[in-house]
């Protein structure tokens, strides 16, 4: 295989000299518009940054308060085995994107790299992908906010027997939690070091204090309907195999989104490194973390008909409810998995609204001016994140239509990240497979690379079989799955954008590493 040196060279070589010629272009036009439209500073330090991507998946309290689902589909064997296999696949993907991270780490990530290793059409790629990046994430932001309103009217119905929750009701506490986090944002910087201790420490102790609770009071289950038991029969898909792969649902979501932490690269120091060590220390503690709880669960859930059909919607608290035999401890132990949640809320607001504010600089969207506005004094992209907060509001009104919104909420970020995380895993495997690789930045996969990228690639095509599936059959109106036919609409947007202007308006820098900066 050629040296880096003679890679750049062929590659230089290869491309036709208008396409260098516009890629230098580029990334002058990258610069100017940097120093017009301002910048980011570089203030998180090591042990904020691994906190902020270690915090903000809170794999183990998202999987506790969304489980019920796999209780249809899957069950025990969906929860347990699927935390293993979604956890192996995820730090697959997440090691695959950091090696991309360690050679360019820049908040675009995703649609800068599909770009920079498309074989060919690099600015219809970098575009498309943009759309579906800050369409994922913008929809992951709107999915925490709809944890949280379950959590709290979980909690309502079970303090308050009077309480008849109805589904506007919802929509107002997912706008109370989108509300908050969007203004705490404004002054997000100067609390960030301190607040992501905090969410560090508490993520892992809250873990312990849950664990021993219910490992000492709850009633056992045996280890037979923990390890051996698969559920097929009570949604409709009689199918095992279908039934255990829409149950990975709820073990897959909490920990995506390992991608977070690269929005943030202007802001962290020395990101070569540490970026890329962030991502993955944080998939896989969050992976282990996950694993744990739902075994314990799994363990100490206690007569699984009333924990299925509690009438909070929350079977979580009924877990705690039926170990602890108090509602003042279990409502402390829900409150702990919440505020986690919501620690985890400012992260990912910080985080895609850095993302939005890239593509805008780009010119990847509508308005681009607006929105790739920095405000010169908060050091932060403020229209961009208010832009956000609006987006997430107006996606919270479907939980009002529908009874399952909550489920397609987190069905549709997981599907447009993973096509995120698909492209350029598949174009920096078609290059490393041709002998083309790129500059290894400091983290490299080395021989280990493509056998890496290639199981990530079937990892992302097995998921993206299933959680497009509607989790209930009969199908009908209401329990439609509708994530699958949105994505497909945001893809049809992000085609006829390129088709009618992305392509005259669109310039995505393409950087043209070398040594040195290594």
């Amino acid at each position: 295989m050629a040296d880096d040196k003679s890679f750049e060279m062929t590659v230089v070589e290869e491309r036709p000299v208008q396409e260098a010629n516009l890629e230098h272009q580029m990334d002058r036009d990258s610069g100017n518009r940097s120093e017009q439209k301002g910048f980011l500073d570089r203030y998180i330090n090591p042990s904020a940054i691994i906190n902020f991507g270690f915090t903000l998946q809170a794999a183990w309290e998202a999987s506790g308060v969304s489980f019920q689902f796999s209780l249809l589909n899957g069950g025990p064997a969906s929860l347990v085995y699927g935390s293993i296999f979604a956890g192996v696949g995820s730090t697959m993907i997440a090691i695959s994107l950091a090696e991309m991270a360690s050679i360019d780490p820049v908040v675009g990530a995703q649609y800068r790299w599909s770009a920079a290793f498309a074989p060919s059409h690099p600015a219809f790629w970098g575009l498309f992908q943009g759309w579906m990046s800050v369409f994922a994430w913008i929809t992951a932001t709107a999915a925490s906010p709809a944890y949280l309103a379950n959590v709290v009217q979980g909690l309502l119905i079970f303090n308050y027997e009077s309480y008849e929750p109805q589904r506007w009701h919802g929509t107002l506490i997912m706008w109370a939690f989108v509300i908050v986090p969007v203004l705490c944002n404004f002054w997000f910087r100067k609390l960030l070091n301190t607040l992501e201790m905090i969410g560090g420490i508490c993520h892992f102790v809250f873990l312990v204090i849950s664990v021993i609770t219910l490992g000492v009071l709850a009633r056992r289950s045996t280890a037979d309907f923990v390890f051996n038991t698969l559920t097929h029969d009570l949604s409709g898909w009689t199918n095992p195999a279908i039934a255990w792969s829409i149950g990975l649902l709820t073990v897959t979501f909490p920990i995506t989104a390992f991608d977070g932490v690269l929005h943030m690269s202007d802001e962290v120091k020395g990101p070569k490194t540490r970026v890329p060590q962030s991502m993955i220390t944080a998939v896989t503690l969050n992976s282990v973390m996950q694993f744990a709880f739902m075994v314990c669960l799994m363990f100490c859930i206690g007569d699984i008909d009333l924990v299925s059909t509690s009438p909070t919607g929350l079977p979580i608290i009924e877990v705690y409810y039926q170990a602890t035999k108090s509602k003042h401890a279990t409502n402390i132990l829900v409150v702990m998995m919440a505020f986690i949640l919501f620690i985890s809320l400012f992260n990912i607001f910080a985080s895609v609204s850095r993302l939005t504010w890239a593509f805008a600089r780009d010119n990847g969207l509508p308005f681009s001016n607006v929105f790739s506005y920095v405000h010169p004094t908060l050091k932060i992209p403020l229209y961009s994140l208010g832009l956000v907060g609006v987006v997430c509001c107006l996606l919270a009104i479907i939980n009002i239509g529908s009874s399952t919104a909550f489920n397609a909420l987190i069905s549709l970020p997981l599907i447009s990240l993973y096509i995120s995380y698909l492209i350029p895993i598949v174009f920096l495997l078609w290059r490393k497979v041709r002998g083309r690789h790129p500059i290894y930045g400091p983290f490299k996969l080395g021989r280990y690379g493509i056998p890496i990228n290639l199981f990530a690639t079937v990892y992302i095509l097995y998921i993206l079989s299933f959680v497009p599936l509607p989790t209930i059959k009969p199908v009908t109106a209401v329990n439609m799955n509708y994530a699958g036919p949105l994505v497909l609409a945001v893809i049809v947007i992000a085609i006829l954008d390129w088709t009618f202007s992305g392509r005259y308006r669109f310039h995505v820098p393409v950087p043209r590493a070398t040594k040195g900066d290594f």
